[in-house]
């Protein structure tokens, strides 16, 4: 590999820059974070959980993950087996294996905007040529697949995707998903689908399809974070066809090693209660959707696609004002904490989370409406 500048990350510097000052924080995409003894007693066996915490050796874990913890995990797809699992530091962690494992300076990746960061800039700082694959407002942030078409060649090395999409919510159902696979294969391209969000359907299963029980060369990235409100605990998944995950290993030998043993441990037990955790998670999120979308009915200078899945919607507004500048306003004069869509390389919206409790999102909501107001005194 040719060492390369990376960009810097706009969203992580965004919220590590100004998270902490937040009053009513709507930067937040993961869903309310459980403690400890919330994990432990919906397991119901708290005490013994915790003896076997106070006698574990802190020595390294399981090198790929405790055969244990990689079952529950494949348990989250319909054909996965624990040869398919890779723990890793996080879903960042994970997208970033991936990336180290397959792209080559010389080859061509193609990634949608908006995403997640990582699915340009590393790909792009590992040497290779990134295509933009935009996702339109008008299109309800769903790919353009004739373009994509147009887009790739026998140089595409991978197709990055993100469903359900952060910051829209947007979601590829079976159908494009299947359509993206046909357009990989005419390449013989990788599909890596981040899929942190995936859990979190608003209507029908909680779990859509997934990339990886769709094609042979499809490649699942996913973590405890989001969906699990368990981003404290720093785990992370890629589930690929065996051939990949010996690759994504080799790797992973340099930058990992194992996770943490008590990351492992009690990540194992929030999977095998995640019927439980998801009931909690989905009430939440789609109280907080509705309030999102009553919000946006009654504001007329702002529109979005409503979300279909995830915990954040983004926001396009119609004022005279710069995202940052914008989101730099409301945290200053009402303590509302968004993301401005600059950090997203996309002008003109806002990224706002829905995943804290209901009280702080209508609150908080309420404080950006109010600062429109004083935007329309102003002439905005």
């Amino acid at each position: 590999m040719i060492p390369m500048k990376i960009k810097p990350f706009g969203v992580e510097e965004w919220m590590n820059e100004y998270e902490n000052d937040a009053v009513y924080n709507l930067g937040e995409t993961c869903v309310k974070s459980l403690t400890v003894k919330e994990l432990l007693d919906l397991q119901g066996q708290g005490k013994k959980a915790l003896e076997e915490i106070y006698a574990m050796q802190l020595t390294y874990g399981t090198i790929p993950g405790t055969d244990k913890l990689r079952g529950e995990v494949a348990d989250l797809y319909k054909t996965a087996k624990i040869p398919n699992v890779v723990i890793a530091h996080g879903g960042i962690g994970a997208n970033h294996l991936v990336f180290s494992a397959l792209v080559e300076p010389g080859d061509e990746v193609v990634s949608v905007m908006p995403t997640y960061q990582q699915h340009y800039s590393i790909p792009e700082a590992l040497g290779a040529r990134v295509r933009i694959l935009p996702l339109r407002l008008e299109n309800e942030f769903l790919p353009d697949l004739s373009e994509l078409k147009k887009m790739v060649n026998e140089k595409t090395k991978l197709i990055a995707i993100n469903n359900p999409n952060n910051p829209s919510g947007s979601l590829m159902d079976k159908k494009c998903l299947e359509e993206i696979v046909a357009i990989a294969k005419d390449v013989d391209a990788y599909i890596l689908s981040d899929e942190v969000y995936r859990g979190l359907s608003h209507q029908g299963e909680a779990f859509g399809p997934s990339i990886f029980d769709l094609y042979e060369k499809g490649i699942s990235t996913g973590s405890m974070s989001k969906v699990f409100s368990l981003a404290g605990l720093r785990i992370g998944w890629v589930v690929a066809s065996e051939e990949t995950v010996k690759e994504i290993n080799v790797h992973r030998d340099y930058n990992t090693i194992s996770c943490g043993k008590i990351d492992d441990y009690l990540a194992g037990i929030a999977l095998e209660q995640k019927d439980k955790i998801l009931k909690r998670n989905r009430e939440l999120i789609l109280e907080n959707a509705k309030i999102v979308a009553d919000w946006v009915k009654s504001e007329p200078r702002i529109s979005y696609t409503k979300p279909k899945a995830g915990t954040t919607a983004f926001i396009k507004y119609d004022y005279r004002i710069a995202s940052r500048d914008l989101a730099l306003r409301l945290l200053r004069d009402t303590g509302a904490f968004v993301v401005p869509g600059e950090a997203l390389q996309q002008e003109g919206f806002l990224r706002i989370g829905y995943a804290n409790d209901s009280t702080s999102v209508r609150e908080g909501l309420k404080k950006i409406s109010q600062y429109f107001r004083i935007l329309e005194k102003e002439g905005k």
